[in-house]
């Protein structure tokens, strides 16, 4: 079964343990306004534009079959309403301004980017993540990719947001690893207001992961003016002390470095200005899970 991948990245050192191949699949069921991966969210391929690459020389705008292409002021403007992703712009830009974000792969297709660093893997303890997006909605891909993986004695990592269906977890589980699991925040009114969906069935599902004894990093996006009050961190060590006190916590400090890439998948940045966290702020939210013998750490 082929799943639909938008990168895949080598030599990460953020993803897991040791050195790793990370997988990041298209798809996702949430709405996190400070996503830094927007060209995820789409299950489907769909068309990347960088404007600063294009000459206008009109080529992708005279063989679009929607007319979805107009010169404006000497750069190709696309309607996105119009578009049908058929990619033929992508075949007709000679400047390599228009790309195809979103590619069908097999697992042996995977397999061959990977396979390239297992002596890496196996000297740094590494591996390879599947990310996203949210890779529990390709579950039966990421399933078939676990399992080569596995056969092959390579360490298998899901990154994901815990919002799916308990059957898409438990397809991928008997061959992963280590989970990366996301926390954003205890009240569920506040979850679904934000990121569009409430926070029980990510709980849930986490409760199906810690059963099978599968470890468990946890990672809080540290969002200020969405999480980052005293009453939510404490809410959320002791949300962890209580079910997963031997996980280690990471705080994710927000950051901006995704933003430049909403406009060339026709996307405007939805967070609204946000300074980046102070040290001491993070420093003291780390403490209510230190102060719960708690390990955590601040990533940056």
């Amino acid at each position: 079964m082929p799943g639909t991948t938008f990168n895949i990245l080598r030599y990460t050192v953020d993803d897991g343990p040791g050195l790793r191949t990370t997988v990041f699949l298209k798809g996702c069921p949430l709405n996190c306004p400070w996503c830094s991966n927007p060209e995820s969210q789409k299950a489907c391929p769909e068309v990347s534009f960088r404007q600063a690459m294009c000459v206008g020389c009109g080529r992708c705008a005279a063989m679009c079959p929607e007319h979805a292409i107009t010169i404006v002021d000497g750069k190709a403007n696309i309607d996105r309403s119009l578009c049908k992703r058929c990619m033929t712009c992508v075949d007709a830009c000679l400047n390599k301004a228009m790309n195809r974000m979103g590619e069908e792969k097999t697992v042996d297709d995977v397999w061959k980017v990977v396979r390239r660093d297992r002596d890496f893997y196996e000297e740094s303890g590494g591996g390879v993540t599947v990310s996203g997006g949210e890779p529990l909605t390709q579950a039966d891909f990421v399933a078939e990719l676990f399992e080569r993986f596995h056969d092959e004695g390579i360490h298998t990592c899901l990154d994901t947001t815990g919002f799916a269906s308990e059957e898409a977890l438990r397809k991928v589980l008997p061959h992963t690893d280590l989970v990366l699991f996301d926390l954003k925040h205890m009240d569920s009114a506040k979850h679904q207001e934000v990121v569009g969906v409430p926070n029980e069935p990510i709980h849930k599902n986490l409760m199906t992961i810690l059963a099978e004894g599968v470890p468990v990093i946890i990672r809080i996006p540290y969002i200020p003016g969405f999480n980052d009050d005293d009453e939510n961190m404490a809410a959320t060590a002791a949300f962890v002390k209580q079910h997963t006190p031997d996980s280690h916590i990471d705080i994710l400090p927000y950051h901006e470095y995704g933003k430049n890439k909403y406009g060339s998948v026709g996307m405007e940045y939805p967070m609204p200005p946000t300074d980046k966290p102070s040290e001491e702020k993070l420093a003291h939210s780390k403490e209510f899970f230190t102060n719960l013998g708690l390990d955590c750490q601040v990533r940056v």
